[in-house]
């Protein structure tokens, strides 16, 4: 099975503009159709509490013809138009839709960041991880986040195993990211939440980029939009991920970012496994 993940940024954004970065979004919308997976999972969907219009809808059609579609919005009292997930998946495919609430701190439970889809034989989860934000001013809740997950994650593998992706907001080790040294203490790079990633895999879960490309390093799947050079001299983070239950990782066949040219911010990323039983 092939499984592809991208923080969107706004999916009315790459649907419906025609913007500079909306073209770019839309030519990355046409690769990713080419990839013919058997789901798709999307963050930062930036969509109102009512979902995607019907127009988004027949727009993503027109990508992603035959597939059904799941989603989670930001509803009140968090912000509107903030956060969510979308899940798209082969009509072909039975699931079931579920919408765990961890308990998370702050209006993080009511962000659409969290949606699962139960499948005969895994779970699939798809998650856009809270960032700690400039100053750190949610880093502590941010840390009852991962904690949560973590949880949440370990007692669906106790059922049936689990493929687990999303952005998670952190760069787990030094060549997770171009520069390490002066980004110690900005969000997505701190102790605490790499520790808190650490922890989540060792609750049974396999970090499927390191397991099949080992230390390799300048492969990332984010560049800041901030500095216009970022892509270009390839000063990223690799941000976003594929875990799975420990007892697939050797089902495992690809996992790798799959090139958004030009457009900088987040790179779809792409896992291949083989589930037959």
């Amino acid at each position: 099975m092939t499984f592809i993940s991208w923080n969107i940024d706004s999916i009315n954004a790459a649907l419906t503009s025609t913007s500079d970065r909306a073209l770019l979004s839309q030519e990355v919308l046409k690769k990713l159709g080419n990839y013919k997976a058997d789901v798709i999972a999307v963050q930062e969907t930036k969509l109102s509490a009512d979902g995607p219009s019907d127009k988004h809808l027949e727009l993503l059609a027109g990508y992603f013809p035959g597939y059904k579609v799941e989603w989670l919005s930001s509803v009140p009292p968090a912000k509107k138009g903030y956060a969510g997930t979308m899940i798209l998946y082969r009509e072909e495919l039975s699931a079931k839709r579920e919408v765990p609430r961890l308990g998370a701190p702050d209006t993080m439970d009511d962000e659409g960041r969290l949606l699962t889809l139960e499948f005969d034989g895994f779970y699939f989860v798809n998650v856009y991880t809270p960032n700690s934000g400039d100053g750190l001013k949610r880093l502590a809740e941010r840390q009852k986040w991962d904690a949560l997950y973590a949880d949440y994650l370990a007692a669906l593998d106790a059922k049936k195993a689990v493929i687990a992706c999303g952005d998670f907001n952190v760069a787990h080790k030094e060549i997770d990211l171009a520069n390490p040294a002066s980004n110690h203490f900005s969000a997505g790079f701190t102790d605490e939440e790499r520790e808190g990633f650490t922890k989540l895999l060792g609750r049974g879960f396999t970090d499927s980029f390191r397991f099949v490309h080992g230390d390799v390093k300048d492969i990332y799947s984010w560049w800041g939009q901030r500095i216009k050079t970022s892509k270009i001299n390839n000063s990223g983070w690799r941000i976003d991920y594929f875990l799975v239950s420990n007892r697939i990782k050797d089902k495992v066949i690809k996992s790798e970012m799959i090139d958004s040219g030009p457009r900088q911010d987040h790179t779809p990323i792409l896992l291949e496994i083989d589930l037959s039983l």
